[in-house]
């Protein structure tokens, strides 16, 4: 075929041939991906032969390879490297992949089949993976409406394909907002920034074909900016971008997508049986209900909410002092914080920056795979889709293991955050297939590439998410890797953050930029020790957001999310200088789609499961006991989705834990 998205990839690794594909020919290639995928599901559902797993539970999980091959790239491109063309097909192909989601669980006839196999489980003698796989499928069909009919089941589908257009415009439209903002700064407004700082923001300006230096609303520089600018009217110009982006009128304005959202959502839920859409999607999760989930967030926001108001009163009077009179605004946080943790600490982010050269941290993150896992990083060439990208081929004592690529720079084409995706996921049925895996994020240019703290545990955290999907070991692709509850995704990245902080890994990769010196024993010991600083800032801003989400999908929907986002910031007595991580038109966790809906929470969730984990090797042998990491990866990082989340945990460590051990790794405990 001459379309390079239907053809044979004869590359490295079967990698996808980016050099070969162009924006035209997505389009035809869904066509065609579509029309087989519809042929592929028909087939199995009229099979004259009686239901086996083998002819309908193992011939749905081999359908659609070329479908999932098409949109692997596009959805690839979409996010990192995006340009008009993909955000138009982007607003063609979501209803129309909405469409045959619907189409697909409406088959009655293939329902039928999985309900039958269902139904006579017990007699199949399946493996346990094929027993986790059947339940998954039965319920996945059930909760998109399989057993619906007549007006709720066109309604339940006119709903999902207008989800999936509102979930494209809010990404779009924060997109938009993202990179048509930008702060030109004069020479004398680069007093008192450091040379990081300035260099990233000359990088910026270059960027955008600028000669001056700029601010943009990528993270890794309006951050800094925030937290090292002694101008308070350009800190607060900067905030007030930051967090506007999709509340400022017009056509990228997010405010109504958001209402209509969980307007649909919930009547979704109520179509399927639900109270509410929180009841609907907790089901699934480790939470199970959104009580559970409203308790955990209580008990942290309170010790966390105590702490912020005593850090707000010490900032407070160190910004009177400076002779600025009035209540320490949210645009001053960051910036009196830094004093602060100078202060404190004698740790200055400007001294410490030159020591995080991302090609070492990633270096880093390398070698404490090897030393837990035994895996090996070589750089190869093969098609990426920007030049920003490189790729190694991971292996282990020789044997292929997966294709990992890094794409970590900042730049407008590329949505805000940072994540891990795979490209292609770990299988051994129908045939065996080794993950592609790709960890993108939003790190400031420079020469060196230099990183905060954050961003370096940011590095370790993607790190760790794909560190769960090169080493899933199952069967099946539909529960390889991160194809887990959402509560549960997110242990192996937050886990792995802690590797950062071992002081050996420290001593022998935070090398300094100008001179390869290590890291000197007192400045690694001042950011040991300043592990916990802010935290009570931090874990404000986060809760607050998780909160925020859970009332909007518990009950009845608010017509004007804005207002019950406001109600509940005051209901729980949020801090006037601190605001949400994610105010509800940027919140792309919540809106972009349905991933973090009801489920923002589940980082703290994993965070209770990732302390308790990393004590476990604290209680061995140290942060590179064997014993620990095998058992890691025996019962957790290979096995994907194939058993019950809750399962896999004892399994590896005996029991659950409490709050306890993250209160305490946050500081939150005195």
């Amino acid at each position: 075929m001459t379309n390079p998205l239907l053809g044979e990839w004869n590359t490295p690794f079967a990698i996808a041939p980016f050099d070969r594909i162009e924006d035209a020919d997505f389009a035809p290639a869904l066509e065609t991906a579509l029309t087989l995928a519809r042929a592929e599901v028909l087939a199995i559902a009229e099979d004259p032969e009686a239901p086996t797993f083998p002819n309908t539970i193992e011939a749905l999980e081999a359908s659609g390879k070329t479908l999932d091959r098409v949109l692997s790239v596009f959805f690839t491109v979409a996010g990192a490297d995006s340009n008009p063309e993909r955000q138009a097909l982007q607003r063609d192909f979501a209803p129309r992949l909405a469409a045959y989601s619907s189409w697909l669980f409406a088959q009655k006839a293939l329902f039928a089949r999985i309900e039958t196999l269902w139904d006579r489980r017990e007699e199949l003698e399946l493996t346990a993976e094929q027993a986790r796989v059947l339940m998954l499928t039965h319920r996945s069909f059930k909760r998109h409406g399989a057993a619906l009919g007549g007006e709720a089941e066109a309604r339940l589908g006119a709903i999902m394909a207008r989800l999936a257009e509102l979930g494209t415009a809010f990404t779009q439209n924060l997109l938009a907002d993202e990179a048509g903002w930008h702060l030109e700064l004069a020479e004398a407004d680069l007093e008192g920034l450091p040379d990081f700082v300035i260099r990233g923001a000359r990088e910026a300006g270059r960027e955008k074909g600028l000669e001056r230096p700029v601010i943009t609303l990528s993270r890794s520089l309006i951050v800094p900016f925030l937290q090292f600018s002694p101008r308070r009217d350009l800190r607060e110009r900067a905030f007030a971008a930051w967090v506007s982006r999709g509340a400022n009128g017009g056509e990228t304005d997010n405010r109504e997508i958001a209402a209509e959202t969980l307007a649909l959502r919930a009547e979704r839920a109520k179509l399927l049986g639900y109270d509410s859409f929180a009841d609907f999607k907790l089901e699934t999760e480790m939470a199970k209900t959104p009580g559970a989930v409203r308790d955990l967030l209580m008990q942290v926001w309170a010790p966390a909410k105590r702490q912020a108001d005593r850090d707000a009163e010490v900032l407070t009077a160190m910004m009177h002092k400076d002779g600025v009179n009035g209540d320490l605004a949210p645009w001053d946080w960051r910036y009196y914080a830094e004093k602060r943790r100078q202060a404190e600490h004698d740790l200055d982010e400007a001294e410490l920056k030159p020591y995080l050269q991302l090609d070492r941290m990633i270096e880093a993150a390398f070698a404490c795979a090897n030393r837990l896992f035994g895996l090996e990083f070589k750089p190869v060439q093969v098609p990426l889709y920007h030049p920003d990208c490189r790729a190694w081929e991971v292996t282990r004592d020789g044997a292929h293991v997966a294709v990992f690529i890094g794409d970590y720079f900042a730049r407008g084409s590329k949505r805000s955050g940072a994540w891990c995706s795979a490209m292609r996921g770990q299988a051994k049925f129908p045939e065996k297939q080794g993950p592609v895996v790709i960890n993108v994020c939003n790190f400031a240019k420079g020469d060196p590439a230099l990183l905060s703290y954050d961003d370096a545990r940011t590095l370790f955290h993607e790190f760790g998410h794909a560190l769960h999907q090169m080493l899933s070991d199952v069967t099946y692709e539909s529960v390889s890797g991160t194809s887990v509850a959402r509560d549960f995704v997110e242990l192996p990245s937050q886990l792995y953050e802690h590797w950062l902080e071992v002081p050996e890994v420290l001593a022998e990769f935070a090398t300094h930029s100008e001179t390869g010196a290590p890291m000197p024993q007192a400045l690694l010991q001042k950011v040991l020790d300043a592990a916990s600083f802010d935290m009570g800032f931090q874990t404000v801003e986060y809760v607050a957001s998780a909160l925020v989400d859970l009332s909007f999908h518990e009950g009845a929907p608010p017509a004007d999310p804005m207002a019950r986002q406001a109600a509940v910031l005051d209901e729980i007595g949020m801090p006037e200088a601190i605001t949400m991580r994610h105010a509800t038109p940027q919140f792309a966790h919540v809106f972009a789609g349905d991933g973090y809906s009801s489920g923002y929470y589940s980082y703290m969730w994993s965070e209770v499961m990732d302390a308790d984990a990393f004590a476990s090797f604290e209680e061995a042998g140290g942060p590179f006991d064997p014993e620990r990491a095998r058992a890691l990866e025996q019962h957790i990082l290979s096995r994907g989705g194939s058993a019950d989340a809750e399962a896999l945990y004892l399994a590896f460590r005996g029991q659950m834990p409490g709050v306890e051990a993250l209160l305490k790794g946050r500081g939150l405990t005195a």
